[in-house]
């Protein structure tokens, strides 16, 4: 869906705070499009208030390794208040943004069962997408998404568990669910299911292969699951072609043109082409296809007119602003934008763009320049040396992009300490076959599907336990730039 202009007549919000008033940015989001607002606001009269949900900043495009034992979770998810410890006009605030009001220019937002609203003279959304089921939400029990640290730790117990359990099977003569268990299920063929399937392959063929004495490891079965033509659709036919046929080598099993239909605790149907559905017997399965704009994308059109596409993403203006709304900008995952891919640059350069326009106006500068998406180059791993990567008509495979991708994402981890973590887990899982982040419980397994089960009643009985919580007060109001 296109940019849409603003038609809307709005009056330019106040530039001129009172003496000794900063002026009130409140950003909704600690991912990339977020934190690189917030660090480019980093400039006098200017307070910022950030608003995450979680406590952290996540690293998403490595949280597959997370899952396959390669990284732990804290090299890719470092806590934002320490990234921002040092911007001294930045507060970070947790909380989970509910509401929306554009006319009173208030957000409220929900921490441990406290709400508490905060005023603000310029907004900027940022709080990315959620993984989507095409509406077939009940597959989200069997088959989890990857789009959190909750997801990638539950997926770990997941993988490393079935291995557990085969054995287990195999040790006491039940042969006939090892089938079952050594089955693992990627459902997406984007650059996080290819990702995804390849560790797999290398987890089960190199790591695990002589740690087992009843089951051999290597024999697991991968599956690799879209119901479109190619894998990696986006990279091109060449880049996709050479990534089957790498994926294939590894013994990864690409099935294209097959839809899922439906999920269960054993397995799964897909349905090809002709119609025909078949029953795949797998009691590990990786939801890594599609993604639903986050739930505020609906406030904010219903408040403003503008359009929501499929995938809840909503249209804005050329700057980025919504329509009869120049003090609220929205960016990433959430905007629909002609030629601008959801990825991590999208948000980054969105961030900084709606930032830049924000400091234009308290300067009385003129404001309005269109946002301009420099595509720098989309890149996926398949296994050990082996990557894809194309930028404009530059296109890579092999050991080159292989290494261009770790360099490439190493740069991007934030934080020194974290980017030497990454780099020797990475030369002990890549030129080794160790993986040091294997710790799994039973409760990163059960924990999700347990407070489903349990439901609303259960989460409100326990925040009355937390200390300071105060399950469905009365909003707290609260001005940014203030202490709480």
């Amino acid at each position: 869906m296109s940019a849409q202009p603003d038609t809307t007549p709005a009056a330019a919000p106040s530039t001129t705070p009172e003496p000794g008033t900063p002026h009130r940015v409140v950003i909704i989001g600690s991912g990339f499009g977020g934190l690189f607002a917030t660090k480019a606001l980093d400039a006098p009269g200017v307070a910022v208030t950030m608003l995450g949900r979680t406590s952290h900043h996540l690293f998403q495009p490595l949280l597959y390794q997370v899952a396959t034992g390669i990284l732990s979770e804290g090299v890719i998810a470092p806590t934002t208040r320490d990234v921002l410890a040092r911007q001294a006009n930045a507060s970070v605030l947790l909380g989970e943004v509910t509401e929306i009001d554009l006319t009173a220019r208030q957000v409220t937002a929900t921490a441990v069962g406290q709400a508490t609203t905060y005023s603000y003279d310029s907004l900027i959304v940022a709080a990315g997408a959620d993984q989507s089921w095409f509406g077939n939400d009940s597959f989200a029990e069997f088959a989890p998404g990857m789009k959190t640290i909750d997801d990638a730790l539950e997926l770990r117990g997941r993988i490393y568990g079935a291995f557990e359990m085969a054995e287990v099977a195999a040790a006491s003569g039940r042969d006939e669910v090892i089938d079952r268990l050594l089955t693992f299920v990627v459902v997406g063929a984007g650059p996080t299911g290819v990702e995804m399937a390849g560790q797999l392959a290398e987890l089960s063929k190199r790591t695990l292969a002589r740690e087992f004495r009843h089951i051999d490891p290597s024999r697991a079965r991968i599956v690799l699951l879209d119901a479109a033509d190619t894998v990696l659709t986006s990279f091109g036919p060449r880049l996709s072609e050479r990534t089957a046929r790498d994926l294939t080598k590894l013994g990864i099993e690409v099935r294209l043109g097959a839809k899922v239909v439906d999920v269960d605790a054993e397995g799964l149907v897909v349905e090809e082409r002709d119609g025909s559905q078949e029953r795949i017997e797998a009691t590990t399965k990786v939801w890594a296809a599609g993604v639903q704009a986050n739930p505020l994308t609906r406030q904010l059109a219903a408040q403003t007119g503008a359009t929501l596409d499929r995938s809840g993403r909503i249209s804005v203006n050329p700057d980025l602003s919504l329509p009869g709304h120049p003090e609220v900008y929205a960016v990433g995952d959430l905007t629909a934008i002609d030629g601008v891919p959801g990825v991590a640059q999208g948000a980054i350069q969105g961030g900084r763009h709606a930032a830049d326009q924000i400091l234009r106006r308290l300067r009385g500068e003129e404001t309005g320049q269109p946002f301009r998406y420099f595509d720098k180059g989309s890149m996926a791993t398949i296994s050990r040396f082996r990557a894809v990567m194309k930028r404009d008509k530059i296109e890579l495979t092999g050991y080159p992009a292989w290494v261009a991708w770790l360099a490439v994402h190493l740069f991007y981890i934030i934080g020194f300490k974290s980017q030497i973590q990454t780099l020797m887990h990475w030369a002990v899982s890549f030129v080794g076959q160790d993986r040091s982040e294997r710790t799994v419980t039973e409760q990163q397994v059960l924990a999700r599907l347990a407070l489903e089960y349990l439901g609303e009643d259960f989460l409100r009985t326990s925040l009355r336990k937390v200390p300071g919580a105060q399950p469905d007060p009365a909003p707290e109001t609260m001005t940014p730039g203030s202490a709480p």
